[in-house]
């Protein structure tokens, strides 16, 4: 199977149409790192629902370390972009590790759906929607911060309404969420580089710019991928 079509499907064929499985295939969890993580938190006692949690937890310390990062010194910016780069991967780690804990070690719970993806839609906007507030000199950056977080919650919409409908919940990009989190995460890197060297601060915005762009050819295609599937039902 080609990598787009693993991206494409997260449910059996449409024939069987017996079970939807709202899970983005992630090669991650194969790693032997990650498989050893969510056996030691199991062990530990840590719950699948915790770690969704969690996640909201990161992707506030990433929301506030953007949003002051433009009001200290270059240094005390830099450092800061660091901590968000860091903790939005942490969230992105949170976000893996809840469905393996769930099912890999066995978790799953019947509130787990929930806690699975309300999280997420939380963490994308505070954390895409103060990425526009942390570069108060371009005035264009906030506006492009709230689109970005506004697209992020659209484009899980259309995959969740595929789901909804007993149709196939799509996880295709070019800006699904690790796509997202990945740009703006290199993006904050190179704004962290900036403050360094003391020029103009342009990485966020240019990444926000991507994302929303991204944003809006993911949501068509899902779309219409929803409509042709629905079309031969």
């Amino acid at each position: 199977m080609t990598r787009q079509a693993r991206e494409e499907t997260a449910t059996f064929p449409i024939p069987f149409r017996a079970k939807v499985v709202s899970r983005r295939v992630l090669a991650t969890r194969n790693a032997g790192w990650a498989k050893r993580l969510a056996h030691r938190l199991a062990t530990a006692g840590v719950r699948p629902n915790d770690v969704s949690i969690a996640s909201i937890g990161f992707a506030l310390i990433a929301a506030a370390a953007l949003w002051w990062s433009p009001l200290v010194s270059s240094n005390g910016r830099a450092a800061l972009l660091v901590l968000a780069a860091s903790c939005i991967q942490l969230r992105l780690l949170c976000n893996m590790l809840d469905g393996m804990l769930a099912v890999e070690e066995g978790l799953k719970s019947a509130t787990g759906d929930i806690f699975n993806d309300l999280p997420d839609r939380i963490a994308d906007v505070v954390i895409l929607a103060s990425a526009g507030y942390a570069v108060p000199e371009t005035s264009i950056a906030a506006t492009l911060g709230w689109a970005a977080a506004t697209l992020a919650v659209f484009t899980a919409y259309i995959r969740v309404l595929g789901g909804s409908l007993k149709l196939t919940q799509r996880f295709i990009g070019p800006m699904a969420k690790q796509h997202r989190m990945f740009a703006l995460t290199v993006a904050t890197l190179a704004a962290m580089i900036e403050a360094m060297v003391g020029a103009p601060s342009r990485a966020i915005p240019i990444g926000l710019g991507i994302i929303v762009v991204g944003s809006v050819v993911t949501a068509v295609r899902r779309t219409f991928r929803l409509l042709e599937e629905a079309r031969v039902q």
